[in-house]
């Protein structure tokens, strides 16, 4: 099984773009499917509360609430793994130790610039190519 935390920034592009082939969309839908088990801790579903609840965003709330309450559902409630290392967003930091709890889990974000480099931390478009792989 594949094991991944979605990042906020993620989640909000999907639900506002009006392309059905974005990666974002993708990765929602591969969600939704139960194609991977999305990883989170109570941070983490705080801020995809914060987040996909902004007035800034064109999301129903009804919409936001339904995802989040599918990841808590289907997903795994994980503890987070000490990174010792500075990171260039600091608010980031729980989607990246929540991601290192679990062997061989990644980390799918649109802004790698706000982690260190990693093969664990990929694009929404590298995760499709994980789960096309898994299918295979």
């Amino acid at each position: 099984m594949i094991y991944a935390v979605i990042d906020t920034n993620v989640l909000v592009s999907a639900l506002i773009t009006h392309n059905p082939e974005a990666a974002t969309t993708k990765v929602v839908r591969h969600l939704l499917e139960r194609d991977f088990i999305p990883m989170y801790d109570e941070a983490i579903i705080a801020e995809y509360e914060d987040v996909l609840h902004r007035a800034k965003f064109p999301i129903l709330p009804e919409t936001a609430d339904a995802l989040i309450s599918h990841i808590i559902e289907n997903g795994m409630e994980a503890s987070r793994i000490k990174f010792e290392e500075p990171m260039p967003d600091e608010d980031d930091r729980v989607f990246l130790e929540v991601a290192l709890s679990e062997e061989d889990s990644f980390l799918v974000t649109g802004n790698q610039k706000h982690y260190p480099a990693s093969a664990r931390i990929i694009t929404p478009a590298q995760f499709l190519d994980v789960c096309k792989q898994k299918d295979n």
